[in-house]
């Protein structure tokens, strides 16, 4: 019965149907592993025995089984009734892919992982309850939808409608049969192992075959759970929401042909789009023409179409290299995208895998800091790039020249600005004090600083290069993941957004590195105050000393923290820590308007 289950799963792993479903590639990247399927059981031995320490025999896996096998069952029984009657016409079944057999082996060795103080059957046993308790649920719901008002509510957050909608399940309606036979199949495998259990109490010379039978237990368990696996992601998969379909209809009109198997950047806008989100683009297209595995589509978002916005269009569209959606009407999947991906009227690039998958909601957001650097932009491009501690020299190197000089040479470098004008004139005044000072000249540290809010040659910025700073601010602080324990640098990031309002605001960084960032106050006392600390620059350096006579000077002096997070610049954080005294922050819900269109921006004078 086992190499039925086997069989069967090797099926659901391998299917797939691109065109319909919403899937996921992950890569191989265990050189052991050439496919799950051809593995010896020596082999899978070897693997899953690692996972195992010691068997508690307190645990009641029979009792809990009884429950599991009933939900399922009734489970099963609810699915037969409603689709009964429902028949195909001419309509291709759905075949479902669950992301790949690599990936569904090292789940199942993530859960041995966890369960490795149970016995092999309460192993298989907790698995199978665990899938119970959402495939249960999710199919009592079904069943009562349509006649109890809260099931209604709750079949919405289940995803319920998508599934047993009339139209859906014609299309469906195999797929979802192969799953109810896949789970009662791996139900009385499951069972199986109770009955050896049982017979272990025997001698095993009294009964043929038990010993072999004990002996692939652990390795029949593997596969048991690596079927339940299988089971919970084509369920998954079965009720997933058909924005993807819905895009891929939109981009037949792209020749779809020159997308087939390829990682798409979707580039998503309106068309007041600057000359500057155009260029931001073209390292990316000249890198995706070297990396043929890429490329990048433009997906305009028009409400309505007149005549203008149809010559902004084909404007746009000549200075554009890449390819272009072309099509004069409503797009579909336009809801999935405004609701779900939150495409809020300004530009977002999408990147997609060849199966659908999303890879990054907004990938702008590492081009605008990092540009080509970050290519292809993938969750693990952002993983790797966002423990990245050289992160300042990348937002202002773009500012002046002489800037990147400094950056490139590691000089001693203070960024500062802010609403108060009389606070910035007195931070230039002791800056450039502490720069001209003998004991600075004498250790041969070397010190630049530069007002952002002015150029070079101190004259006012007029927006420019303040507004590419905070919105590369922006972009950086939504690379980073604030719902876990933050890191030293999204920590800093953290706390320079929260003084983008400040009467003023101050980093003072080595090269490309953050040594420390405060309010301008704080890092001005500091200044202040250097000849009472000036000779620990002897014995730890003027990096070390400066911050921490910074740390002891925020003690004294406190100013209430506020981050304004813009939703449509990509993901808010759901809450958000102090990034100064690690207290939960308050949460406030504020409105602005600057009467302009949000879209329209000033064109830096290096891309006019």
């Amino acid at each position: 019965m086992l190499n039925g289950v086997k069989s069967v799963v090797s099926k659901v792993v391998q299917d797939t149907n691109v065109n319909n479903v919403v899937v996921q590639q992950i890569e191989i990247t265990s050189d052991q592993i050439t496919s799950v399927f051809t593995m010896s059981d020596k082999k899978i031995n070897d693997l899953i025995y690692a996972t195992h320490v010691h068997a508690d025999e307190s645990f009641d896996e029979d009792s809990l089984f009884i429950i599991v096998e009933n939900v399922l069952k009734s489970s099963n029984q609810i699915i037969d009734k409603i689709v009964q009657g429902i028949h195909v016409h001419d309509v291709d079944n759905l075949s479902c892919k669950a992301p790949n057999e690599v990936t569904a082996h090292e789940t199942t060795l993530a859960i041995l992982n966890k369960l490795s103080n149970y016995s092999w059957e309460a192993k298989a046993v907790l698995a199978l309850a665990a899938f119970a308790f959402e495939f249960g649920d999710f199919w009592l719901i079904a069943q009562l939808y349509n006649s109890d008002s809260l099931a209604k509510q709750l079949g919405v957050l289940k995803r319920v409608p998508s599934l047993i909608k009339t139209s859906e399940l014609v299309k469906r309606r195999q797929a979802v049969l192969e799953l109810s036979s896949l789970v009662n199949v791996t139900m009385r495998v499951i069972a199986m192992f109770d009955e050896f259990e049982k017979l272990s109490a025997y001698d095993v010379k009294d009964i043929p075959g038990l010993s072999v039978a004990l002996d692939h237990l652990p390795v029949d368990v593997y596969w048991a759970i690596l079927t339940i696996a299988a089971c919970a992601t084509k369920h998954c998969i079965l009720i997933s929401d058909k924005g993807g379909r819905d895009l891929q209809e939109a981009l037949q009109a792209v020749n779809i042909d020159v997308l087939r198997r390829k990682n798409v950047f979707m580039f998503f806008s309106g068309v007041e789009i600057t000359e500057e989100d155009i260029s931001i683009l073209k390292p990316v297209y000249e890198e995706t023409k070297k990396e043929k595995s890429y490329t990048i589509v433009w997906i305009p978002i028009v409400e309505k179409w007149s005549d203008e916005i149809k010559k902004k269009y084909e404007t746009l569209k000549s200075k554009m290299p890449w390819y272009c959606l072309h099509q004069f009407g409503p797009i579909a999947g336009i809801r999935f995208i405004k609701e779900q991906w939150q495409y809020q009227g300004k530009p977002m690039l999408v990147l997609t895998t060849p199966q659908g998958k999303v890879e990054n909601l907004n990938a702008l957001h590492l081009i605008r800091v990092w540009g080509i650097k970050a290519f292809p932009f993938d969750k693990k491009s952002e993983e790797i790039i966002s423990k990245e501690i050289h992160w300042i020299g990348s937002l202002v190197k773009r500012i002046d020249p002489i800037i990147e000089t400094w950056v490139k040479e590691e000089k001693y470098i203070f960024f500062y600005g802010g609403k108060d004008k009389d606070l910035i004139e007195t931070f230039t005044k002791k800056v450039t004090a502490l720069a001209s000072n003998p004991f600075i000249k004498e250790a041969k540290i070397n010190i630049k600083f530069f007002c952002v809010g002015k150029t070079t040659k101190g004259e006012e910025d007029h927006g420019n290069i303040l507004g590419r700073f905070w919105g590369g601010i922006e972009s950086l602080f939504f690379t980073k993941d604030h719902n876990k324990d933050v890191d030293p640098v999204t920590q800093e990031i953290q706390k320079l957004l929260s003084y983008k309002n400040e009467s003023a605001w101050a980093i003072l960084s080595k090269g490309s590195a953050v040594v420390t960032s405060g309010h301008g106050s704080t890092i001005l006392k500091v200044v202040e105050e250097f000849e009472q600390w000036k000779e620990v620059i002897k014995v730890k350096g003027f990096e070390v000393g400066f911050k921490e006579v910074h740390t002891k000077v925020t003690q004294t002096i406190r100013h209430c923290i506020r981050l304004d997070v813009p939703t449509v610049a990509g993901k808010a954080p759901d809450c958000m820590k102090c990034p100064e005294c690690l207290r939960a922050m308050e949460t406030y819900i504020s409105y602005k308007c600057c009467h302009v269109d949000p879209t329209t921006q000033l064109l830096p004078s290096s891309l006019k």
